[in-house]
């Protein structure tokens, strides 16, 4: 059974999963048994879908259906295939400009992001399979519904983008305080992709690492670090501004 972007029961979700529909979140009961529960989870972790294991009132929360102790939240998107879409952009004549979100958590502030970028003509968003924030209705609503003019890839891992993305020519520029050279001092004319990071921890050093180059915000304040949405949409300006 279905409702909107929301999936319940075993089977339904079975069959959801070998249509291809992408699964944002999924939601199987503690200590759910039967071997239709045990097809379904090798199923889930054959295509690498994240879960959550939770109690029954969580999924009754969730839906008053027969849940039969399995709930899935679709994306409400249909995601890019990132090689074939740098392929497109590369094609296009237009200089690239990618973003990727490493493990950002917040629903609203992707929402944000996904907005600013399709302002200022950020050809993709590439985000990882698990760990970030869902494409989910809020996400919608807060993107004003950019979302649906942007392209978003899902990814398996950053650093695989990464260097998909180097060896197709674009330099990678990560968004971190522990930059030397502010975002100004650095080339954005070039085909190039932004990585912002988590709320949190910011960008992770494996990431850092496969960058070209690291670029920081001059801060003058008290408070050491900008809101990620809000900083994303300096350097997408700073971005458009060096391009003019």
């Amino acid at each position: 059974m279905k409702n909107e972007s929301q999936i319940f029961g075993i089977r339904a979700v079975i069959e959801a999963i070998n249509s291809g529909k992408t699964i944002d979140k999924l939601f199987v009961q503690k200590g759910l048994q039967g071997d239709i529960a045990k097809e379904l989870m090798a199923l889930v972790k054959s295509n690498g879908i994240g879960f959550s294991h939770v109690p029954v009132e969580k999924l009754n929360r969730l839906t008053r259906k027969n849940h039969q102790g399995v709930v899935a939240q679709t994306s409400p998107i249909e995601f890019y295939n990132l090689e074939n879409l740098v392929l497109k952009v590369i094609e296009s004549g237009e200089t690239p400009l990618f973003l990727i979100l490493d493990q950002l958590s917040d629903v609203r502030n992707f929402g944000a992001i996904i907005r600013t970028a399709e302002c200022t003509g950020v050809h993709g968003i590439i985000i990882q399979k698990k760990g970030g924030a869902p494409v989910s209705e809020d996400t919608v609503k807060t993107s004003a519904g950019a979302i649906f003019k942007i392209p978003i890839c899902k990814v398996d891992h950053i650093k695989d983008a990464i260097f998909y993305l180097q060896a197709s020519g674009v330099y990678v520029v990560a968004a971190t305080e522990k930059a030397a050279d502010p975002i100004y001092d650095i080339n954005l004319t070039i085909p190039i992709a932004i990585v912002m990071g988590s709320e949190g921890k910011g960008i992770s050093n494996s990431v850092l690492k496969l960058s070209d180059h690291l670029a920081k915000l001059p801060m003058y304040g008290d408070i050491a670090s900008l809101n990620v949405s809000v900083a994303c949409g300096v350097l997408l300006y700073e971005t458009i501004r060096q391009r003019l």
